[in-house]
């Protein structure tokens, strides 16, 4: 009991003892752990409301190019789709990102006036655009950021487009959008007969055969059918597709290098630590301590700036996603909820990078010659 007292007080006295060092280390790991809060919850969020605009519509299957980093899907395929038997609907879609004003950008949909898609949005004003007219719908977060009504206009590429309706959107994609007719899209991107992909209602899988059997089946009779397409179930697609991919790559990405920086901190606080206490840590190992002891007594002291800095990082995490989150540019995109898994990852993660960092000092510390340690001035 002694030995523990003894350890227990030796960690928080050293912690302690140069605060202001203490305080910094603990800052840069709080904002190394708070920045891949804010990223990585932003990239989930953006997967979360892809899966929720599928989810909210009926939407089965996703039909797009294999690579589709362009928006080049020939729109005639849609008549081959439509024509397969356990097909009920196929609808030709495009969204792109446009900077609406200098300050707002938003995501565009180009539907069909007949698209099922439409299921999925509820008017709280106006009515649907028709095809083939410079008219547009705008979800009402959007439509409050912009001021915008029914009946007032909104110029997108040098074009005049006038506002028919505001919705309210089953996702936040939706509700912080702009829909408009697919052949308008199309004529102010230049693209002619192309769409981005297909959304597909299937019919009922037939008795007897399971759902992801069914589903399996058709993707395969699909991609047979339509060679360089590839078929995706829609909640897997909103997982897999490359926008998805590309903002979890930068968030983990962006979010390492930050968490690198903060290990450097602790392990640069532990060098020094072990440093300064040479003569400490000479007297320890003279009163007993085996260096198993020393090691463990530098590491809790690792463990405790991790922890104590993720637990502020989570603060400043979620205090990041609060304001993406209310920002017009990242509205439509960010949500500020965040799951308890997450922040279990995070603080883990905080944990972990304590320990890493404080290897290299431990051992250092565990290895130190008593009679030398004690001679140091």
């Amino acid at each position: 009991m002694a030995y523990q007292l003894s350890f227990t007080g030796f960690a928080w006295k050293n912690l302690w003892r140069r605060r202001l060092r203490t305080l910094l280390t603990l800052g840069g790991i709080a904002m190394a752990i708070g920045a891949f809060v804010a990223l990585v919850g932003f990239s989930r969020s953006f997967e979360h409301e892809w899966a929720r605009l599928y989810s909210s519509s009926g939407t089965d299957m996703v039909v797009v190019e294999k690579t589709f980093l362009e928006t080049s899907l020939d729109e005639r395929a849609g008549t081959k789709l439509s024509a397969m038997p356990f097909v009920e609907q196929a609808t030709p879609m495009i969204f792109n990102m446009m900077d609406l004003t200098p300050e707002i950008n938003a995501i565009v949909f180009g539907w069909k006036g007949n698209s099922y898609d439409f299921n999925s949005i509820t008017f709280l004003s106006g009515k649907r655009f028709e095809d083939g007219k410079a008219e547009l719908i705008l979800g009402d977060t959007l439509a409050g950021n912009l001021e915008k009504k029914t009946g007032d206009t909104l110029e997108l590429q040098g074009k005049a487009f006038t506002v028919t309706g505001i919705y309210h959107g089953g996702s936040a994609l939706e509700a912080s959008a702009v829909i408009m007719p697919l052949d308008q899209l199309q004529e102010i991107s230049s693209l002619q007969g192309k769409v981005s992909g297909f959304h597909l209602r299937l019919r009922p899988a037939p008795s007897g055969e399971s759902e992801d059997a069914y589903l399996k089946r058709v993707a395969k009779a699909i991609e047979a059918a339509l060679p360089g397409l590839r078929a995706e179930r829609a909640n897997d697609w909103a997982t897999k597709n490359q926008f998805v991919g590309l903002a979890h790559a930068v968030a983990w990405g962006t979010s390492s290098i930050a968490l690198l920086i903060g290990i450097l901190g602790i392990a640069n606080t532990m060098a020094m630590s072990v440093f300064e206490r040479t003569r400490e840590i000479g007297v320890l190992r003279a009163l007993g301590w085996k260096s198993g002891g020393v090691m463990m007594l530098i590491q809790a002291e690792s463990v405790v700036l991790g922890l104590v800095g993720g637990m502020f990082g989570l603060g400043v995490g979620y205090g990041a996603l609060r304001l993406l989150s209310r920002l017009p540019e990242t509205a439509s995109i960010v949500s500020s909820s965040i799951s308890a898994l997450d922040l279990a990852e995070a603080l883990g993660i905080a944990v972990l990078s304590g320990l890493i960092a404080g290897a290299y000092p431990a051992w250092r510390g565990a290895h130190l010659s008593p009679v030398e340690a004690l001679r140091h001035d």
